[in-house]
């Protein structure tokens, strides 16, 4: 067996070589089989050529174990086993000279290869079947959904998995209490509403991008949090935040004069300078946090969305910007929500696939309490007064 050392095959990795934790599984599978193979074939090999000697020696060692073992578990059979013994003992007496045709040995098949090696084949052949079949389930139930953009630099394959791990790690950072509003002398929960409602329209005039009005809502929230105001002073925070955004998000900023225009001229210049001052100070210009509009993107990739289930997960979300009570969830569990509870309002049938829930880290159970609540407020979208968000995905 040693001179057949140097013949098995070396696993070596191509330098530079990268894959995803998943598909490692699969592969590596594959590359241990095709050691087994090799191996086998020179174990067939040499035992063919082999002198009864030591083949003989192989076997008589392994009766007189098995009748060891007999006489164990089944004393009440020893005479059984003292003719098994009997039978070992004159195997190994023969002359270590004699050569054994392969062919007439009992223990033998019609091709030259003993039993126990093909046993010990059959073994293999089970063992990786079972293997490839749970390799081959993973790779059905989770697809890679960055494989397609390995081409596209603007698609950070290589640390797409990173950023959001860490927007994972950080969005409790900009998460609020979900009783904040307790610290507000002069403001509640409706005003809180009115004011998003009515900056969803001002977003929508202005064409502004998605991640300026999820922005705006964040520092409008962490900034009450923080700082009481009176109820007359509660409209110019919310145009201070939309200010804000649009500097951090938009290429092209609103001038503070359309601002002021568009709150009716309620407030002065130097009022929304002010407001801006004590806002970016108040917040320690910690504007760059997760809000939930960055997962909806990758948790609609993972959900092999199209463009119907994209416009009404938007608009699940949407709704909840405008509800207080909905606080009370991080924006990724938000945003996997929305989804889930878009493709079970389109696809009765779908459900929150092995793909979403890997991407997502979030099940279909950890989603159903939130989902309920996004339900009712798709029921009631169209009534009362505060109705922005149902306006604007009418058209």
């Amino acid at each position: 067996m040693e001179g057949s050392k140097e013949n098995f095959p070396t696993l070596i990795r191509p330098s530079g070589f990268q894959e995803s934790p998943r598909m490692e599984g699969a592969k590596f599978v594959k590359e241990v089989r095709h050691n087994h193979r090799q191996a086998l074939s020179h174990i067939d090999q040499n035992i063919v050529g082999a002198t009864v000697h030591s083949h003989m020696a192989i076997k008589a060692e392994f009766d007189r174990k098995f009748a060891a073992q007999t006489v164990q578990h089944c004393p009440g059979e020893l005479s059984e086993t003292k003719k098994l013994t009997s039978l070992a003992l004159n195997s190994s007496s023969l002359e270590d000279s004699t050569i054994i045709d392969v062919d007439e040995y009992d223990d033998a098949s019609d091709d030259g290869v003993p039993m126990f090696v093909k046993h010990t084949e059959a073994i293999l052949d089970e063992v990786d079947r079972m293997e490839e079949d749970e390799m081959e389930d993973v790779e059905d139930l989770v697809i890679d959904i960055d494989s397609s953009d390995l081409k596209d630099p603007l698609a950070v394959v290589e640390y797409i998995d990173d950023i959001f791990a860490y927007y994972r790690k950080t969005e409790k950072s900009s998460c609020v209490s979900p009783d904040y509003m307790a610290l507000q002398f002069d403001l509640n929960e409706k005003m809180r509403a009115i004011l998003i409602d009515w900056l969803i329209e001002v977003h929508y005039k202005f064409q502004l991008m998605q991640e300026t009005l999820f922005l705006t809502v964040n520092l409008i929230d962490r900034f009450l949090e923080r700082q009481t105001i009176s109820r007359k002073k509660l409209q110019l925070v919310g145009v201070t935040a939309m200010l804000l955004a649009c500097k951090y998000e938009e290429v092209s900023v609103p001038v503070v004069e359309d601002l002021v225009l568009i709150s009716d001229q309620a407030y002065t210049r130097k009022e929304v300078l002010d407001m801006e001052r004590l806002m970016v100070n108040t917040l320690q210009f910690d504007f760059s946090v997760p809000t939930p509009y960055v997962f909806m993107g990758r948790f609609l990739k993972a959900a092999q969305s199209d463009k119907k289930l994209e416009l009404l997960s938007f608009f699940i979300i949407e709704l909840c910007l405008v509800e207080y009570q909905m606080l009370k969830f991080p924006p990724s569990l938000l945003a996997a929500a929305a989804i889930y509870t878009a493709q079970c309002s389109l696809y009765p049938i779908k459900q929150w696939s092995k793909t979403s829930e890997w991407y997502s880290n979030y099940s279909e159970d950890q989603l159903l309490e939130c989902s309920k609540l996004m339900v009712t407020f798709h029921q009631k979208a169209a009534t009362g007064k505060l109705n922005a968000v149902h306006r604007k995905y009418s058209s």
